[in-house]
């Protein structure tokens, strides 16, 4: 299939996956001694410190999230962050020293964008997607409006993925230990928007053809709605399918950490390998890129199966961390509030919004 990739080590008696697991283990074990977290490419941490001498700012959220309203937080109680002030009043327009606007409801027709208009001088607008850019439309309407990015892609001016992975140590949720009890499920994959023509759906029809993949969603059996829903349904089965609906640069979503918070081993499809890599260690998910055809890759995963002690390779990292997931959406409202503190007086215009997000 176009989307797949082959490995051209050569492997002796061994299958050409065998050989490449096994020389991608030992060079995994390797890095992660010798790098360890430093590897993985982390937002920065949230907290400005007390006593800095940054000045207050007013952020106006311009649009929420699909329309809805919520009491907005108070980023100095719930995340220790100083000196921000985030408003939904459009009153606060003329003096906000930011407004945050979500692409998604602009498109969508829920909302206008900020009326240039009466903007006041050095006011910073804040272009916040977390779509991907096959999903992503008119940005010829945005050039020239907004001075900083938010989005999942780390070269964004303000970089919030979807989850990631911190210290166990630190503050994140802790991962459950990676064990050999059998779980009664094999593979699931929890999918709502089904597409013919997404590489996706041509994936796990291919894939069907040689393993049982237990489908659930609005393309499946009926699953209740909610993350914490999906996560427990995830801890019945060694693998899930977090397939990405396009390919593009650093878009991981959160069918991954779905995957990672459950204990089941993610199969991914979407970007690259080394985009994975930025976020979890070499081991810690299978690629469908990995494999020189499908049916390689399911042969892998029904020797998975079989084999608790390989199947640990593919969990043991997961003594060494937690993850975090940001909170929807008040933890994106505050992080686009303290990138605003820190960039107070500087002044820069994003020209080329659609040819970078598009990249």
């Amino acid at each position: 299939m176009e989307f797949l990739t082959g490995w051209t080590h050569a492997c002796g008696k061994k299958s050409k996956c065998e050989c490449n697991f096994l020389i991608a283990g030992v060079v995994a074990v390797s890095f992660l001694v010798l790098v360890g977290l430093s590897a993985l490419h982390l937002p920065e941490p949230f907290t400005i410190e007390p006593g800095a001498t940054l000045p207050a700012v007013t952020l106006l959220v311009w649009t929420y999230p699909f329309g809805g309203v919520k009491p907005l937080p108070d980023c100095m109680e719930r995340y220790g962050v100083y000196g921000c002030v985030l408003t939904d009043d459009k009153r606060a327009y003329p003096y906000a020293d930011g407004v945050l606007v979500r692409q998604l409801l602009i498109e969508a027709g829920i909302s206008e964008l900020p009326p240039e208009a009466g903007r006041p001088p050095g006011q910073k607008w804040i272009w916040f997607n977390y779509e991907s850019p096959t999903n992503t439309h008119d940005l010829w309407r945005m050039e020239g409006l907004f001075n900083l990015t938010m989005t999942y892609r780390a070269d964004s001016d303000i970089f919030l993925p979807h989850g990631y992975l911190v210290p166990k140590h630190g503050h994140g949720k802790p991962l459950t230990k990676p064990s050999r009890i059998p779980r009664p499920g094999f593979v699931a994959w929890v999918v709502s928007n089904w597409v013919e023509s997404y590489a996706r759906v041509a994936f796990y029809n291919e894939l069907k053809k040689y393993i049982q993949i237990d489908v659930f969603g609005r393309a499946g059996k009926k699953i209740t709605k909610g993350p914490k829903n999906v996560v427990n349904l995830l801890r019945r089965y060694y693998f899930y399918l977090a397939l990405e609906n396009s390919q593009h640069t650093q878009y991981i979503t959160e069918k991954l950490w779905n995957a990672v918070s459950a204990g089941a081993v993610p199969v991914v499809l979407g970007p690259t390998r080394k985009d994975y890599e930025r976020f979890l260690p070499p081991e810690a998910f299978i690629h469908v890129d990995d494999f020189p055809s499908v049916k390689e890759l399911a042969r892998y995963l029904l020797q998975l199966r079989r084999e608790p002690a390989r199947r640990m390779f593919h969990l043991s990292w997961r003594t060494r961390f937690r993850m975090h997931e940001p909170d929807l959406w008040f933890e994106y409202y505050c992080t686009a509030c303290k990138a605003l503190r820190k960039t107070v007086g500087q002044t820069h215009v994003i020209h080329n919004l659609t040819q970078w997000f598009d990249s």
